[in-house]
């Protein structure tokens, strides 16, 4: 039997493990289930998994969840210490699906633990890839990415080598917007950006998708997770989301995984790393699909493209001051406070005006992290003023 933790328990990817689990649920015990602020989800899946415990990242929220668990045994706790205590419980397999940098400390922790830790959480390795490697290296964990593009490489590259590879080609769907010109995304509405054409996803990753900053992000993900060099990983469009990613060798066969567009899939591939697991997902139709359309990305239509790339080539904290600034950017577009267009222009403005020195820790990511919201914030204040 297996022991796992879910970090973001009541998000989507947390939903789609839980899913998978509670069709065998003789093969896992769960040690931890985690949730920013949803008190009641927490408690009910807490309660159907038997769940050692529960942690609500907002401590303000504590008392609330051990109400609803009382008479139950499961433990309650809340805050951030707690989010890294659970971290370090004792599971052998945690999903890491905290939006955000806020699921740095919890991944972090997880990964000196010396488990295997499946990551959904790409803002994590963005802000600080290169000690998240270390940390893994360091404790002998195993870190199996769990987005949709990286698990497909991972797949390709199995029994293959590093140095064999001549191309990443990490495939994008582009998006509800591919085909808009940028005039025509100016009135672009938060309800209309979060509505993805292929993949249900939470509205902070649906709004990276509309800007293409999520295909950015995993752009500077990749370069971590398969170190090939950055000039040797592409991004190719590829609007039915059918085939995930590809790898090309260097005698130029090129592999490439297909599956249906569902995140049970990927997370079923990690779940049961190295053996494989039946999904109840719908099994690929290509006849019923009749056709596979590819196009290159547009970076003057799509600017987070280019500046994911140059950040990644920059390195240091230029990724975490990147993601920091779209975090702050994606919020107020869905608050309504600013425009679709300023998404990219304030995390451009941001890397023009701050720069930081290469962590060297945790902590120094956070400075940097906390520096560049600031930056983001007062970038907005002077284009409303």
């Amino acid at each position: 039997m297996r022991r796992i933790s879910i970090f973001g328990a009541t998000g989507s990817v947390g939903m789609s493990t839980l899913d998978l689990i509670r069709r065998e649920p003789d093969a896992y015990a769960v040690v931890a289930l985690t949730a920013n602020s949803d008190v009641d989800g927490l408690a009910a899946v807490a309660r159907e998994t038997g769940a050692e415990m529960a942690v609500i990242g907002d401590p303000d929220r504590y008392q609330a969840l051990k109400a609803a668990l009382a008479g139950s045994g499961i433990e309650a706790a809340a805050g951030d210490d707690a989010l890294v205590a659970a971290a370090g419980a004792g599971a052998d397999w945690t999903m890491a699906s905290i939006v955000g940098c806020a699921g740095l400390r919890p991944t972090m922790a997880a990964l000196k633990a010396g488990g295997t830790v499946a990551l959904a959480n790409k803002e994590s390795l963005v802000s600080a890839g290169a000690l998240m490697m270390d940390a893994a290296r360091a404790s002998g964990a195993t870190l199996l990415p769990v987005d949709s593009e990286h698990n497909a490489i991972f797949q390709c590259l199995a029994g293959s080598r590093l140095e064999d590879v001549a191309r990443i080609i990490l495939t994008a769907s582009g998006g509800p917007f591919r085909t808009r010109s940028r005039a025509e995304m100016a009135d672009i509405t938060p309800a209309q950006a979060v509505a993805h054409p292929n993949w249900s996803m939470g509205a902070k990753i649906s709004v990276d998708s509309a800007t293409m900053m999520n295909k950015g992000l995993e752009l500077i993900e990749a370069a971590y997770l398969f170190p090939v060099g950055l000039e040797r990983i592409e991004i190719l469009v590829h609007p039915q989301s059918v085939i995930h990613s590809m790898v090309e060798y260097r005698d130029r066969s090129t592999l490439a995984q297909l599956g249906s567009p569902d995140m049970r899939i990927p997370i079923a591939h990690a779940l049961a790393w190295p053996e494989r697991i039946a999904t109840p997902c719908q099994p690929l139709d290509l006849a019923r699909i009749g056709r596979l359309d590819f196009e290159a990305p547009d970076a003057e239509r799509f600017p987070a493209l280019r500046l994911a790339r140059h950040v990644a080539q920059e390195g240091g904290a230029a990724p975490a001051i990147l993601n920091a600034a779209n975090e702050v950017a994606v919020a107020a577009f869905l608050a309504g406070r600013i425009g679709f267009l300023d998404i990219a222009m304030i995390v451009e403005d941001v890397l023009n005006r701050y720069s930081a020195p290469t962590p060297g820790a945790i902590d120094d990511v956070l400075v940097a992290d906390a520096a560049a919201r600031r930056q983001a914030g007062q970038v907005m204040e002077r284009m409303t003023a």
